[in-house]
């Protein structure tokens, strides 16, 4: 039974059959009559000519690449600040934590809003903040203000890099996401590669404001792109947000009138697939027998009136770390960007005290990093999709998200050695030709874990996949904060040499947790499934 388009009204079945297909559809492998990942909508995304999903994949890839360069892009000018500002060293780590902080835990606010307004209103809506947060910035006088106006600018920025992936998915079928989702994440890799080099080189030239007046007008170039070349990619029809509060309007208000006068409620006659047969019968002939029920009220998605229970961004964070596969894999994911965070940030301090290098040449060794992640993002998805194409193929056409884990295994023979190497070359003060070339391997590695993980965090969550990223943010955000906090105490305790072979054990433990996914996961996904659909969640 085909889903029904925006004007339609739907029948009484659909909405349950939309729930159950939303949460086991790729358990189970089948054809579902009605599957939320392709439920018939009007102008849909997916049949859109490549030239507007290449622009859709361009406009939101360059946002997330200026959103992600606004974290470091002022690391080369903090001395700068601290002189201009009258700062302590203790402000400005402030005006980084408080970034971070934000960036990670924010986007949970936009997810929501992404899920019931549509993507393009919380782009525009996220864009205008972060041009706020930017201007503010370029302007300021006090530290005080600066940490205030640093937080603004990540609650803006946060947005695109929180719901870019769910606009993938709106748009990119599921064989074809793992590839899309590679090029995309090239541009977020970028932007912390470059950042440093923007900042160092602008601050030198015209002064450490520059660099956020730069960013100003990167937002401004952004802003008009989303509000004149961006077209929404958010269909009611496959949110579980708008089919959950239909199903509840359903429950609560489709009555059945019996000719004895008796009331049965929907939810009851839903219970029996032929009773639900006749009804959905009626519904399209509506012809009033002594032996037939009477359809009183249909309500479509055009009557659903959103609660604060279904804009509350908390109760789908919660569910998604409901499920034991979701949360086994955010762990992972938090471990690899920690660890790229942590990287990043003690490499610029071993070449700055130990090889004596100034801002834009440090920028330029960071640049080897991501260059490995473009390079790595790039090529692991198109290898992902490869790999699920061939897995699901053998599997008789059906596929299970965890297959996408498969690709993974590639990376992990490496990466741990990759940073062995990289913490003892920078122990014993090799030539940095070395260290830029570890760089690259590293970056290469660790972006091929991530992009699998995240691409199967989004295909074991359909129909959550904005709520999905948003917690991974969260994640990833706490755990790079914590990790920054402890980089500098444990690298002037341990040394490089160390803490990156302590790193390198983490490492080996987050590849552990992915392959405890792989194989326990769609068992795990089944439990909850079933428990959600018992709980009616």
């Amino acid at each position: 039974m085909a889903s029904p388009t925006v004007p339609d009204a739907p029948s009484v079945p659909e909405p349950t059959t939309l729930r159950q297909d939303a949460d086991v559809e790729s358990s189970v492998g089948t054809t579902s009559s009605t599957d939320i990942e392709h439920a018939a909508v009007s102008d849909d995304p997916r049949q859109w000519s490549y030239a507007r999903k290449t622009t859709t994949l361009c406009i939101v890839s360059l946002a997330t690449m200026v959103s992600a360069s606004a974290s470091n892009i002022q690391n080369p000018s903090n001395s700068l600040i601290e002189a201009n500002l009258n700062a302590t060293s203790s402000q400005i780590s402030w005006t980084l934590a408080a970034f971070l902080i934000i960036q990670g835990n924010f986007p949970l606010i936009w997810s929501a809003a992404s899920e019931i307004k549509g993507r393009k209103p919380v782009y525009l809506m996220a864009s205008a903040l972060f041009m706020v947060g930017s201007a503010a910035l370029a302007l300021c006088q006090t530290i005080d203000v600066m940490i205030g106006m640093r937080a603004v600018q990540a609650a803006g920025s946060c947005a695109v890099m929180a719901i870019s992936a769910a606009t993938l998915a709106d748009i990119y079928d599921t064989h074809e996401r793992g590839t899309m989702m590679g090029v995309f994440f090239a541009a977020p890799l970028l932007g912390p590669a470059i950042g440093p080099i923007l900042g160092g080189s602008l601050s030198q030239a015209f002064g450490w404001r520059a660099s956020f007046y730069f960013l100003l007008i990167c937002e401004v170039v952004i802003f008009m792109s989303f509000l004149i070349l961006f077209k929404d990619t958010y269909r009611r029809e496959r949110s579980l947000t708008y089919c959950s509060a239909l199903q509840r309007l359903i429950t609560s208000k489709e009555l059945i009138q019996s000719p004895n006068g008796s009331i049965i409620d929907g939810h009851e006659s839903g219970k029996d697939q032929t009773q639900t047969e006749d009804v959905e019968k009626q519904l399209q002939t509506p012809t009033v027998t002594d032996n037939t029920s009477v359809i009183t009220s249909t309500p479509g998605l055009d009557d659903v009136k959103l609660s604060i229970r279904d804009i509350n961004p908390f109760p789908p964070y919660f569910r998604i770390l409901s499920r034991k596969n979701n949360v086994v894999i955010l762990i992972a994911n938090g471990l690899v960007f920690g660890f790229t965070y942590c990287l990043s940030y003690t490499c610029s301090r071993t070449l700055a005290n130990t090889y004596g290098y100034k801002a834009f040449p440090i920028g330029l060794v960071l640049l080897c990093l991501g260059i490995g992640s473009i390079f790595g993002s790039v090529l692991s998805g198109r290898w992902s999709d490869r790999v699920l194409a061939k897995m699901t193929e053998a599997n008789g056409g059906k596929w299970e998200a965890e297959m996408r884990l498969e690709s993974s295994k590639l990376a992990m023979l490496w990466l741990p050695p990759f940073v062995v190497g990289y913490a003892w070359v920078c122990e014993k003060h090799v030539n940095v030709a070395v260290i830029c070339i570890l760089l690259v391997l590293i970056g290469f590695s660790s972006i091929w874990m991530y992009t699998s993980t995240l691409a199967y965090l989004v295909d074991a969550n359909p129909g959550r996949s904005c709520p999905a990223v948003a917690t991974n943010s969260s994640f990833r955000g706490s755990i790079a904060f914590v990790s920054v906090l402890v980089a500098v105490p444990l690298q002037d305790a341990l040394g490089d040499g160390g803490l990156y072979t302590a790193w390198a054990g983490v490492l080996v433990g987050m590849e552990l947790l992915v392959l405890l996914v792989l194989h326990k996961g769609e068992s795990w996904r089944r439990e909850s499934e079933e428990r959600e659909l018992k709980s009616g969640n």
